[in-house]
């Protein structure tokens, strides 16, 4: 099979044509695309009418039934792509799996899952299960033998799920690897190649990553019959994103920058990108000390604090989040609007995923990185990737240091009940707005997990929140919530 001399050719000079000469993607809309009327009307419904880079170049080639290599980064728009090319192709009166993602992580599965289930509201009765490990897995074969049509999941809950003979293939026409770059990175290949001996051959294989590495190449040959390839340049990608690099004398005067440059965009949430674990504590204990609103998200986190983690930071209730790149994996986040590297990444490429976490849905993003002169190389390296020029920018004024951090307009209750005990986001606001201190103009996002449910609310508001909870009941029983 013959795909690489395509791949960069064809491919990047549309990609680069379309940059240069400036013509946008964006006026191609998706009414032109060959969608079956339910999904053309949702799509409407959603606003969604003109398509991305990566969705004009992918989605008429996943239509035709080809198989698919889609390179573009994290906000590219890759979910919608293949997320309609299964959707369109889907027989909803055969309540069989007919459809298989892989996500390198939990977070990423159940974005994933719930962006295909809204795309598919126009079709009635569309069944999507996700799996994935730190939870139990019975509970996950009880939905599975209810059946399904999508399965969303990581690799080693659905290779678990083939060995007990709980997940049942035979009907499944397409297979998806989402982010297949990070499923390698953290050690998945062997695991994916055995889900892939279990898969019907003859299928459609959609492969997404934000890079394109020599192990992705070597599964792609191995698994994909004559591939066609979309590519989105990385200068497609980082135009939308303003960039500034600021160079630091030492450790100590990196957090001091950060610090500065919170303040200076003060009451925005970001995320700080750290290569290690132990950075991401250490600079998220030193926000927290100085007085910030901040978190630390790693890989090594039990689920549960992952899970808690990710829901304050997207309700609003944290400001700023201290993440490793596996762990910021599947970030749903609408309204980011910066980014920091910590330390410049190792990978060059792992620097347009990074950055593509802000300016998403045609919005101007900002994108900060910190350097030290020993780490000049790297910003060299990043010049010619991205053929521009990098000169350092002058930091904020030192006396910023004397104002205090702007709090988080919202805060978190976790109550202790959620989808196992049938509890909905309309019961939540039932029990907090009963009384006439409470609107729901004063709740924010609403989160339903298997044991628990967390819910925002407006900061003055919160402890009065926690009371009226501790004193009503919700459908009838009580439940123990509190702050956190």
């Amino acid at each position: 099979m013959r795909f690489g001399a395509a791949r960069g050719t064809i491919a990047s000079i549309i990609s680069y044509a379309i940059y240069w000469l400036g013509i946008s993607m964006s006026d191609y809309h998706f009414s032109s695309l060959s969608l079956k009327p339910e999904l053309q009307n949702n799509l409407s419904s959603l606003g969604f009418n003109s398509m991305t880079a990566i969705q004009a170049q992918s989605l008429p080639m996943i239509l035709s039934g080809k198989d698919v290599i889609a390179q573009g980064q994290t906000g590219s728009g890759k979910t919608a792509a293949f997320g309609l090319g299964l959707l369109n192709k889907l027989d909803a009166k055969l309540f069989k799996v007919q459809s298989l993602v892989l996500c390198p992580t939990r977070e990423l599965a159940e974005q994933v899952s719930g962006e295909i289930r809204r795309l598919a509201r126009g079709i009635a009765n569309v069944k999507v299960i996700t799996v994935y490990g730190g939870t139990p897995i019975k509970s996950q074969i009880v939905s599975l033998e209810k059946g399904a049509h999508i399965v969303v999941g990581t690799p080693g809950r659905i290779d678990d799920l083939l060995g007990k003979g709980s997940l049942d293939l035979a009907n499944m026409s397409t297979l998806v690897l989402d982010e297949a770059d990070r499923m390698l990175d953290m050690g998945f290949q062997k695991t994916l190649e055995a889900i892939i001996d279990a898969v019907p051959a003859e299928r459609q294989t959609l492969l997404f990553s934000a890079t394109y590495p020599k192990g992705i190449k070597a599964i792609a040959e191995k698994i994909m019959q004559n591939p066609s390839v979309a590519e989105v340049a990385p200068t497609q990608d980082t135009v939308r994103v303003d960039q500034a690099f600021f160079l630091v004398e030492n450790e100590q005067d990196r957090l001091q920058s950060l610090k500065l440059l919170l303040l200076d965009n003060s009451g925005k949430q970001s995320v700080v990108f750290c290569n290690t674990r132990q950075d991401s504590q250490t600079v998220a204990g030193g926000l927290k000390s100085a007085g910030f609103s901040a978190a630390a998200l790693h890989g090594d986190m039990e689920q549960k604090d992952r899970d808690q983690t990710l829901v304050r930071f997207s309700n609003g209730s944290v400001n700023t989040l201290v993440a490793t790149d596996v762990a910021a994996r599947g970030l749903d986040i609408e309204s980011l609007a910066l980014v920091f590297n910590y330390h410049l990444p190792r990978e060059l490429e792992v620097y347009t995923h990074r950055i593509g976490r802000t300016g998403r849905a045609g919005e101007k993003g900002q994108a900060c990185s910190l350097f030290q002169v020993s780490e000049q190389f790297r910003v060299d390296k990043l010049e010619d990737y991205l053929n521009t020029e990098i000169r350092p920018s002058m930091l904020p004024p030192v006396e910023l240091l004397d104002q205090s951090p702007e709090r988080p307009k919202m805060s978190t209750l976790r109550v202790e009940g959620g989808k196992r005990q049938k509890l909905r986001p309309g019961d939540l606001v039932g029990a907090l707005t009963k009384a006439d201190e409470i609107s729901g103009a004063n709740l924010g996002k609403i989160q339903i997990l298997d044991n628990w449910a967390y819910v925002a609310v407006d900061r003055p508001l919160a402890k009065l929140a926690l009371q009226q909870l501790a004193q009503g009941k919700i459908k009838g029983k009580s439940f123990r919530a509190r702050l956190i």
